[in-house]
């Protein structure tokens, strides 16, 4: 009899540990309850409250912008697609060390522009209709999520969350400010720009040479594999 509670014991324990696993593959897929797109709701609302006077609402569009602390690069979100803009979704990078580095701007691939001293790349949203005129940043974000969950990831290897802008570009922020979860250490990587580099290299940047840039190689996930891709990285810590 024993012999047989431990058995049961031990299934019950496995269907626990199967179920708990279907569970999260649930939430990492944006089911109902979904913990990725929820968690990195509340972890964007750390990173928007710590940095309040960098943040505003966008010149152009309906979103907002997020200020890197030192003005060198921008990101900007909406929660519907605006039919008046060309991109809904963008970061937007001081265009003078890319072109200290080699860029020659007109080879950049056409979804590119590059006015204003700034270069800007982006994406526009598959979902349409007016965005909430007293919609604040967070709200705004919230929409996102919302509406284009597909466009929301959670980088373990970097405890970060991240929206993804098209083209290999990402605008991440860390889950925790204070901790990171895959390191344990304290977390000095706020928020990161990141662009992807073989735009910028195939129009004539040497990677090396872009001022206030690091070229470095990012673990990521591609179909269950752990790779490696080389990015441009801006990372701040905001606290």
């Amino acid at each position: 009899m024993l012999k047989n509670k431990k058995v049961m014991t031990a299934i019950a324990a496995g269907v626990l540990v199967v179920a708990g696993i279907v569970f999260l593959a649930v939430e990492s897929a944006g089911g109902s309850t979904d913990v990725i797109g929820k968690k990195s709701v509340q972890s964007y609302e750390m990173v928007l409250n710590a940095i309040p006077d960098l943040v505003r609402k966008d010149d152009e569009g309906k979103g907002f912008t997020l200020t890197a602390p030192d003005s060198s690069v921008r990101f900007t979100w909406s929660s519907a697609s605006d039919e008046n803009s060309r991109y809904d979704l963008k970061l937007q990078a001081d265009a003078a060390p890319f072109i200290s580095a080699g860029l020659d701007t007109g080879k950049l691939p056409a979804d590119y522009d590059v006015s204003d001293d700034l270069i800007t790349m982006g994406m526009k949203l598959k979902e349409d209709g007016s965005a909430d005129t007293d919609e604040s940043p967070l709200s705004a974000y919230e929409g996102l999520v919302k509406n284009d969950r597909s466009l929301i990831n959670y980088h373990g290897v970097m405890d970060h969350f991240g929206v993804k802008l098209g083209g290999g570009n990402m605008f991440e922020w860390a889950k925790n400010l204070e901790t990171s979860a895959s390191t344990g250490k304290t977390q000095d990587k706020d928020i990161v720009f990141v662009l992807e580099p073989e735009p910028f290299i195939a129009a004539g940047v040497d990677p090396e040479k872009v001022e206030g840039w690091i070229y470095a190689p990012v673990t990521v996930m591609e179909h269950g594999k752990k790779m490696q891709v080389n990015k441009f990285l801006k990372p701040f810590d905001i606290k």
